[in-house]
């Protein structure tokens, strides 16, 4: 197996074998409408729902109100945090939860300190305009006094040593493709020496941070890569965050990679980037598989959805060392049929995770099964919930029936563990 293959021989971070922590990030929460003082409530019922991780987000550097400045200048914004960074990370860390930040050492704004210094940092063609995306451009990555830069103002914010957590992203496309020390014969080499000075850059931040978790992100699925993996051993699958569309995006791709390395997380619904309502239930249903997070308000959310978040990340602490590390099955295809089912193993079957999502409603409802597999045929496992028994032939021959309900977008999760 591919996912084999990657978990084995390519990650090499401390948390290859260790479950991942429960987070919740503060973008879609907040984007950049925020302080100190408007995040601690945040913090606090993440605590109180039992998540493990708060990550900051985009604006906490620079003079960065939008999108438009402050990219390549990674110091604190004093006037979100008047105090310090550090002081928010200790009020983190003493309600019990780790601490995660965002970052994007690649780009550069304009509208920055570092523009100011050092032009010619940013990526260009000489004597043409470069090209922004999202008001942002790309650092030449290439130049070894570029990557001494990024990596001196990283270790400035990661050597207070609050900080477990970085997610490393990168929300644009390469272009103006031109390295200002290499001879105009050897331009054609920039894309490789950029990816080299990446990979330099990383090497440098795990090097002297190993205890540090990093996720890769670009868009979501732009960073799934192997060489990205060496680095980072988890990875934000996609920024459609919809439960439905994620049905396709992480069946695909698992096809590759381990279900420790993709990041899955719970929105809010109606979805964001496609307006899809969605039960709340089958947003967790579908975010477990992987490293569970949630990106929304907390603090905005109904007693009843509250305490579902309450229930999933109960529910996950249980099942998440099988479907991050378990042998990963997937028994329905949501693009071929009206279902979507799959199953991980643990490596001694003896507990088995089995989710089954229903996409679009029916008049005439009809019955389906779903069959498992790589079962041991001769145990009995228990349903977790109903404390009904099944043969593990039994599951893996006749199956269990799914659920007949009304509605779009139906999801149950199955917990099984062998009783003999």
């Amino acid at each position: 197996m591919y996912s084999r293959v990657v978990d084995e021989r390519v990650i090499r971070s401390k948390y290859k074998n260790q479950v991942r922590p429960i987070l919740v990030n503060n973008w879609e929460a907040t984007y950049f409408d925020f302080d100190e003082k408007k995040l601690q409530p945040i913090v606090d019922d993440a605590k109180e729902m039992g998540i493990e991780m708060f990550v900051l987000d985009d604006g906490w550097f620079g003079h960065r109100d939008d999108d438009n400045s402050s990219l390549g200048d990674w110091s604190v914004f004093e006037k979100r945090f008047p105090n310090g960074l550090d002081h928010f990370a200790d009020y983190v860390h003493q309600q019990g939860l780790k601490f995660g930040l965002w970052f994007e050492p690649e780009m550069i704004s304009m509208d920055s300190d570092l523009y100011k210094k050092h032009p010619d940092y940013l990526m260009h063609v000489p004597g043409r305009m470069p090209s922004p995306s999202r008001n942002q451009y790309v650092l030449d990555l290439g130049r070894k006094e570029v990557r001494d830069n990024i990596f001196d103002q990283m270790n400035n914010i990661l050597s207070s040593g609050k900080i477990d957590y970085i997610k490393w992203d990168m929300n644009r496309h390469l272009s103006d493709i031109y390295e200002a020390d290499l001879p105009s014969a050897r331009q054609g080499e920039v894309y490789h020496h950029y990816v080299l000075g990446l990979y330099d850059l990383l090497e440098r931040v795990v090097d002297t941070y190993p205890d540090l978790l990093i996720e890769g992100c670009s868009g979501g699925g732009g960073r799934f890569d192997a060489g990205m993996a060496y680095y980072t051993p988890q990875i934000w699958a996609s920024d459609d965050s919809d439960a439905i569309d994620r049905l396709s995006i992480q069946y695909g791709t698992s096809l590759v990679y381990p279900q420790s390395m993709m990041t899955s997380h719970v929105s809010v619904s109606p979805n964001e980037q496609n307006g899809r309502l969605t039960p709340f239930n089958t947003r967790g249903v579908v975010a477990m598989w992987g490293d569970l997070g949630y990106e929304l308000d907390l603090t905005k959310m109904s007693k009843e959805d509250r305490q579902a978040v309450k229930n999933q990340v109960a529910e996950y602490k249980k099942i998440r060392q099988v479907t991050q590390y378990g042998t990963f099955y997937r028994l329905k295809n949501a693009q071929t049929s009206n279902q979507c089912a799959w199953e991980t193993v643990s490596p001694d079957k003896n507990e088995v995770v089995l989710s089954v999502v229903k996409v679009m409603a029916s008049a005439q409802p009809y019955l389906t099964k779903t069959k498992l597999v790589g079962l041991d045929p001769e145990k009995q496992y228990e349903d977790q919930a109903s404390h009904e028994g099944y043969g593990g032939d039994e599951l893996m021959n006749l199956g269990i029936y799914d659920p007949v309900e009304h509605g779009d977008f139906m999801a149950h999760l199955y917990h099984f563990k062998a009783i003999n």
